[in-house]
């Protein structure tokens, strides 16, 4: 049966969402094509004020990588933006110029930030907070000013304001409110938030209305209405969101100030729905994640031609902390005539709670440092409940008082613990009974439970203790490696080791995976496991790597490749210098950029070409790409320098001769440095050495990207053999020991500086770790010149033969 096309134009949380569910219902029915202005695959937009404040990666907030495209048949176009769409010939075209045919099509073209219409908002230096672009844009100015304005004071907001005082920025909050998030708390709770944030560093200007941002061709400050004038480098509008309609309007699709849609998320035009923010149901936008995630199983359903449960609105909740202060609000909040309230307040301890009530029946409540009773009074509300046996005073826990039994035990089954994604009690509990998760990440992975904003950690965490009882400690301090298995990766790696198990596959069947083909995180992880338990006899399976570990070479947002050859310890020579710029000029390479690793990138090269490219320049591979080394950066040392104690080169050369090509859990990078100032940067490399009078200094745990992490010293060695003998020995611990994609800097704290130097100083114990790092360097083979032997995986990968 021919599959119908399903077009969805926005490739955000609500959209995805959708098809995620969609597949759930009928995996089979639709050929799925996505198309994302933004250049990234799905990612949790609400957690980029965690990229903002250092505590995550851009790479950790990833919903859905480009993996999951892939093994779910998806066509994904990333930097392409959707401009028309002829829904009598339903045809959708984009910017670029392509034309995509649908039977079914979903908008789910999301919000856009309001930005305020004042003079000078045009400058350099204002920003809105919406996006992975706009949070790097504030990442960048934290490190060249010093103050920064954030017009707007509530939830992202502030969200904001936490984040560049961080960063180290000076930080006022201008608010035209006369309190903090007045959609969210009610002014006692808002007064009590203000306290906590300004002794946290904020200042706020409330009741400030910007008249100008005033600057020349940068911002430098707000001129406000009363007359006043704040500095500022940075600004940062916070206040509001629009739906983004602008695509339904020109395509004549209704709208008022959403798309407008009926309960199955239908839009006026046949065959065209919308979800997420940019849909009008019942005259509301929705801007929360639990709503639009309803919104998308109601639409899954019903495109599927299923029995669909009508979305009929949502009871608006917000759990959350702000910068660090717990906060939860839901409902009608605020009383009137017909509503009265019970409170508990300690001002002396910060915590204040309050419920509202019509008659009988909870409709609001609001909760300030200490929201665990958040989830069951939202499930009241939602309910409807009728609370005419029950003493209403005891509806709130006194303030230090001990509950009579837990919270996760007097909640019921139905009740919900998730609220973003709808995950009840009954379905964790299921998952911890039926299918043995035992930790969060693992509830996480099975049930989308603390998937989206992670304020229901806590919560989870104590369901699991409530459910496992005893076992819960035991078992919790170890992950499951993805969602596929209950195992840990200790679990699984003595698997392999006990059983001689010898390839992805028979892992799986083994040890019982849940899912027949595995996923894009467990797969990856297998695959290294089996080779680092045996590395002489194991086959690797370039099926189960990344794109760019298949490909041997780094894709790039507009599909081209960055080849980047090997250059030992930084170091060419004119004939290396030569080959690569004929290469450039004979295969028109748009972009040549010095590394920070001291290597030459060559940016821009078209999939067709990289084989001949590599052919051509003759020269190992710098795997630029690989979870191995990547380089050993060099200074010029005694050589050259007044002040270079030790030959750092031939050490760094010798360094990077030694282990290329080394499979490890993650990306190594290394440095040489001659003398303490550190040319090369060794203080913050995953191993790094320094020269000193008379010998070496061998630092290790370093890491210089977000999470900066200076190095620590783990050896002072007096020669070059034995920096490369603990080098050995420290490597391939790190290799046995570390999860799959923790990088040194995570696991040494992990683990423990002091332990690994119990390990390393037993000499016996280091001579076993060093003989087997010497066998798992034996197998190496460089992937360039491999593929160019073999015209068959030439073509697979690249669909071109090199050799005649």
């Amino acid at each position: 049966m021919q599959k119908k096309k399903l077009v969805l134009v926005g490739n955000g949380m609500a959209g995805v969402r959708t098809i995620e569910e969609i597949i759930k219902v009928s995996a089979e029915e639709f050929e799925i094509t996505i198309f994302g202005s933004e250049p990234h695959p799905n990612y949790n937009r609400i957690l980029l004020s965690k990229v903002l404040q250092g505590d995550t990666k851009v790479t950790d907030i990833t919903l859905n990588d480009w993996d999951w495209y892939r093994e779910n048949n998806i066509e994904l176009y990333t930097g392409e933006t959707v401009t028309g769409i002829d829904s009598e010939n339903k045809v959708v075209t984009t910017d670029s110029g392509r034309t995509q045919p649908y039977d079914e099509l979903i908008l789910a073209t999301g919000s856009l930030p309001f930005m305020l219409p004042l003079p000078g908002a045009d400058k350099e230096g204002v920003t809105a907070f919406r996006d992975i672009r706009d949070t790097d844009i504030m990442l960048d100015a934290s490190k060249k000013f010093k103050k920064a304005a954030v017009i707007g004071g509530g939830l992202l907001g502030l969200e904001a304001a936490r984040g560049l005082l961080n960063l180290g920025m000076e930080v006022s909050v201008i608010h035209i409110a006369p309190y903090l998030m007045e959609r969210q708390l009610d002014p006692t709770a808002a007064k009590l938030l203000q306290t906590e944030l300004e002794k946290q560093g904020m200042n706020f200007l409330l009741e400030k209305n910007t008249e100008e941002i005033v600057g020349k061709d940068r911002v430098e400050g707000l001129k406000f209405k009363d007359g006043s004038f704040l500095e500022a480098d940075l600004v940062v509008m916070a206040v509001g969101i629009k739906p983004n309609v602008e695509l339904a309007k020109t395509s004549g699709i209704p709208v008022n100030r959403g798309i407008v849609v009926d309960d199955y998320m239908r839009t006026g035009i046949s065959n065209v729905y919308a979800v997420g923010e940019c849909a009008e149901h019942r005259g509301i936008v929705y801007g929360l994640v639990a709503p639009l995630y309803e919104q998308g199983k109601a639409l899954a359903a019903d495109i599927c031609g299923k029995a669909a449960k009508p979305y009929e609105g949502s009871v608006l909740s917000t759990q959350l902390k702000v910068s660090g202060v717990e906060v939860f609000s839901a409902g009608d909040f605020m009383e009137d005539e017909t509503k009265k309230s019970i409170k508990v307040f300690d001002e002396q301890e910060g915590v204040y709670k309050k419920i509202v009530l019509r008659g009988n029946q909870i409709v609001g409540a609001v909760l300030f440092g200490d929201s665990k009773d958040g989830n069951r009074l939202f499930s009241m509300i939602q309910k409807q409940s009728d609370i005419s046996d029950t003493s209403k005073v005891a509806l709130l826990q006194p303030v230090g008082g001990e509950a009579e039994e837990s919270l996760v035990a007097a909640m019921a089954a139905d009740d919900i613990i998730c609220g973003c994604n709808g995950v009840s009690k009954g379905t964790i509990v299921r998952a911890i009974q039926e299918k043995g998760c035992t930790s969060v990440d693992a509830i996480k992975a099975c049930t989308s439970a603390s998937r989206s904003c992670g304020g229901c950690k806590p919560l989870v965490a104590d369901l699991l203790q409530h459910t496992l009882g005893a076992e819960f400690d035991g078992q919790a301090k170890t992950e499951a490696v993805c969602s596929c298995t209950t195992l840990s990766r200790e679990e699984i790696v003595a698997e392999i080791r006990e059983k001689g198990l010898t390839h992805v596959k028979e892992v799986m069947n083994v040890l019982g995976w849940e899912t027949e083909e595995g996923c894009s995180k467990c797969r990856p992880a297998l695959n290294y496991y089996l080779g680092m338990v045996n590395p002489v006899q194991y086959q690797d399976e370039r099926e189960s790597r990344f794109v760019n570990e298949r490909m041997h070479a780094n894709i790039q947002k507009d599909g081209t490749y960055s080849v980047v050859p090997r250059m030992y310890g930084g170091v060419t020579n004119s004939k290396d210098l030569r080959k690569i710029a004929d290469v450039v000029d004979k295969y028109d390479i748009p972009l040549v950029k010095m590394t920070g690793g001291q290597r030459i990138d060559l940016l821009g090269v078209k999939k067709e070409d990289v084989p001949k490219v590599w052919e051509d320049l003759n020269m190992p591979s710098g795997f630029a790409y690989g979870k191995s080394l990547r380089t050993v950066k060099t200074c010029v040392g005694e050589q050259f320098c007044r002040f270079g104690t030790q030959d750092s080169i031939s050490l760094g050369i010798a360094l990077e001769k030694k282990y290329e090509g080394l499979a490890t859990p993650h990306k190594v990078k290394m440095a040489v440095s001659a003398c303490p100032r550190n040319c090369a940067e060794s203080g913050i490399k995953d191993l790094g050495v320094v020269g000193i009078d008379g010998g070496w200094e061998i630092y290790v745990g370093g890491n210089g990207g977000t999470h900066l992490r200076a190095a620590d010293l783990l050896y002072k060695v007096k020669t070059d053999e034995e920096v490369i003998e603990i080098t050995s020995a420290y490597l391939q611990y790190y290799r046995e020991t570390a999860n799959y994609l923790e990088r040194t800097s995570a696991w040494i704290e992990r683990v423990g500086l002091q332990h690994v130097k119990e390990v390393l100083d037993d000499l016996e114990t280091r001579k076993d770790l060093c003989g087997r790092m010497e066998e798992a360097l034996s197998t190496y083979k460089d992937p360039w010149k491999e593929i160019l032997e073999d015209n068959k995986v030439n073509n697979d990968l690249f669909g071109t033969l090199v050799k005649s």
